[in-house]
């Protein structure tokens, strides 16, 4: 057993790093390519999370080997999540669609209030009030309905944002919960889509 800590979505991005290179090219990335992939100042920030991955049970080191990473095969942790990152979501104004998938992370069921289908980073911050940052990844479930008050990742005229949906009079309004931002009205021939519920957030160490 280990701590659910360790499975930050920096350590989570590195094992899925490793994972990769070793299904691409047959063997594991040296120390100086996990700290050229992540912006480590040195090899031992890289040393350190191998570390903890190790102590988790997830990856295993062969000594005096510089590509000496071996992964190592568990079942399945029902309290686990392999979430897909899939792009950004603005948190200001209205940002046009990042799509694909960017990275996938490997996290506790409990840190979302349902579980979610992706996730998205959060560019801005009109939504600081509701805990939601700048660099933040939101989990959204998709759904094409949600009810009044709740927080959506809702689709304008092709762009994507985050904001809290009012609903009423026939009429959407999009709320930010920042006062340096004015709420968005949906206007009637105006191109509008839920694509989500945001259901809880993960914050890159």
């Amino acid at each position: 057993m280990y701590s659910m800590s360790i499975l930050s979505p920096r350590r989570s991005a590195i094992l899925t790093f490793i994972r990769d290179r070793i299904a691409q090219q047959g063997q594991s990335p040296s120390l100086a390519e996990i700290s050229e992939a992540f912006g480590f100042a040195s090899r031992s920030v890289a040393r350190k999370h191998i570390l903890a991955l190790t102590e988790a049970g997830l990856i295993e080191v062969m000594p005096n080997q510089a590509r000496g990473i071996r992964l190592i095969q568990t079942a399945p942790r029902p309290e686990l999540l392999e979430i897909p990152v899939m792009g950004r979501v603005a948190a200001g104004m209205p940002i046009g669609p990042d799509v694909g998938t960017h990275d996938t992370l490997l996290l506790d069921r409990a840190t979302f209030s349902r579980v979610p289908d992706y996730l998205l980073r959060v560019q801005g911050d009109s939504m600081i009030e509701d805990g939601i940052l700048d660099g933040d990844l939101v989990g959204v479930h998709r759904s094409s309905e949600a009810q009044d008050g709740q927080i959506v990742v809702a689709r304008l005229d092709g762009e994507v944002t985050i904001k809290r949906l009012q609903t009423g009079h026939n009429q959407f309004l999009l709320l930010p919960r920042n006062p340096a931002y004015a709420p968005i009205v949906v206007e009637p021939h105006q191109d509008f889509a839920i694509e989500g519920v945001f259901c809880g957030l993960v914050r890159r160490e």
